[in-house]
């Protein structure tokens, strides 16, 4: 392991971050309110500190390795974080306590959308789009955009990639060469996000909204410009437009490259992920809405409406609101939170668990109520038509024991703050989950918890958006031996 070369990366990558601090200045400028000094403090900040990182190691030329993949990728989040957090701590008199803004900084790099904000409609319109710009950074990972820029400075970007990309089955690329994958990833999705917009502001959004709103929709982030989400605007066509682009960005975008490649539709209906992905949607769509129509909580088409938007919010971990789940009746608020431990695809930019794992650890256990029956049959574990090797199916119920373990251990030190039970649990279950509203007293917002509370949350949402094992295996002993 060279520590020259990862503070070099990491230095570029700062560097890289800087740059996005952009866009936030011109809107400020744009809008007059005040806070464009804020960040142009952090861009300094920022770029100085990655040159500080850089420049004493711009000669350190080396082969990344798996291991140094998984470091640069655990200190770059960690980093970023740290520093997305700068124009939100210097906003003048709305400044945030370094723990609130660093809990909303890594709420928005890691697309959970938990917010600790309220009076969102009235905060400096620089503020407001910073807050969604972090969430589309943060969708596809800033990473994988650097694999597409970092092999022209001598880099190899292979190892990024696999620690990066959510899911088992990170090896396949899209294309022969890495740089060629992050580039196929990123134009799939700025296109989607291009659509998106164009789609929100023929909807009757105003090109700010319209364009704050799709880069956290299609990062399947949930952070809006308003406080009251998507039902601020009222519309069952944005509502829909939000469904349709939801659904969309909770696909693999393996399967979309594969789909527009082949130029057919018939690839989502043919891949066994996306499938169970839409069965799963309808299936909870369903149960909600009839559960709002013989509950009477809603008797019109509203129940539809709202029961559709929810339930797809929810499941695919977007967190978005035209209404208030929490306080819907029976076990109505407890089943759509459940939901959102499937999350969207492998390789999509959901949250959760995954559906290929959850798909995976169902067939896995049907195998073994048939070895009962057959104790010495050899059954094969199959996605579609393609045995999945033992060695994946292991690591899918590895995974699964320590999310299980990690889940509460930091239900337990959530709790042990003061937090009652269902508060904590679902707390935990929305940011590890990358989901943002929870149960109880954060079902609008994370503001009142304890500091402690909010940096065991800030641990969960890291451990979601890198998957565990990428930040885990930092602690092992092995990983630092020679």
């Amino acid at each position: 392991m060279s520590l020259r070369m990862i503070l070099r990366i990491l230095g570029l990558l700062l560097m890289l971050f800087s740059l996005t601090l952009l866009p936030p200045i011109l809107i400020s400028l744009l809008y007059a309110d005040g806070v464009w000094s804020s960040f142009v403090i952090a861009m300094v900040i920022t770029v100085a500190t990655g040159a500080l990182l850089y420049w004493p190691n711009r000669n350190a030329r080396k082969e990344l390795r798996t291991r140094d993949g998984f470091l640069i990728a655990a200190l770059f989040w960690t980093v970023l974080g740290l520093f997305g957090a700068l124009p939100l701590m210097l906003d003048g008199a709305q400044a945030l306590s370094p723990t609130d803004a660093v809990f909303e900084s890594f709420s928005g790099l890691t697309t959970t959308g938990a917010t600790v904000i309220t009076g969102i409609d009235f905060l400096p319109e620089g503020i407001r789009y910073y807050r969604q710009q972090l969430q589309w950074l943060g969708g596809m990972g800033i990473v994988v955009l650097a694999v597409a820029i970092l092999p022209t400075l001598g880099i190899g970007g292979m190892q990024l990639y696999r620690t990066e990309i959510p899911g088992p089955l990170k090896d396949s690329k899209l294309t022969p060469r890495i740089t060629e994958t992050a580039k196929a990833l990123w134009y799939i999705y700025a296109t989607l996000t291009l659509t998106c917009f164009a789609a929100y502001w023929l909807a009757g959004m105003n090109w700010f909204d319209a364009l704050g709103h799709s880069f956290s929709t299609v990062a399947i982030g949930g952070f809006s410009t308003y406080d009251t989400s998507i039902g601020h605007f009222d519309s069952a066509l944005i509502e829909m437009i939000c469904i349709l682009f939801m659904i969309v960005s909770a696909m693999s975008y393996s399967l979309h490259f594969a789909a527009w490649r082949e130029k057919r539709l018939s690839q989502y209906l043919a891949d066994p992920e996306a499938r169970f992905l839409l069965l799963f949607l309808l299936a909870l769509t369903v149960i909600t809405v009839v559960s709002l129509w013989l509950t009477g909580t809603y008797t019109d088409l509203l129940g539809l409406r709202h029961g559709l938007f929810e339930a797809v919010s929810i499941a695919t971990t977007a967190g978005f609101g035209v209404a208030d789940f929490s306080v819907w009746p029976g076990a109505l608020p407890f089943l759509l939170f459940v939901a959102a431990f499937v999350g969207g695809c492998s390789g999509s930019t959901g949250g959760g668990i995954k559906v290929i794992r959850i798909i995976l650890i169902l067939k896995q256990g049907m195998r073994e109520v048939l070895r009962l029956i057959h104790p010495n049959a050899v059954i094969a574990v199959k996605i579609g038509k393609v045995s999945v090797p033992d060695s994946i199916a292991q690591a899918v119920w590895g995974f699964f024991s320590v999310y299980v373990l990690l889940f509460f251990l930091m239900l337990i030190g959530v709790m042990a703050t003061g937090l009652d039970q269902i508060t904590a649990w679902s707390a935990v279950a929305a940011t590890i989950n990358n989901l943002g509203p929870g149960l109880g007293e954060v079902a609008s917002h994370y503001g009142d918890m304890p500091d402690a509370a909010k940096w065991i949350l800030v641990v969960a949402m890291l451990l979601g958006r890198l998957e565990i094992f990428t930040v885990l295996v930092l602690f092992t002993p092995a990983f630092w031996r020679r």
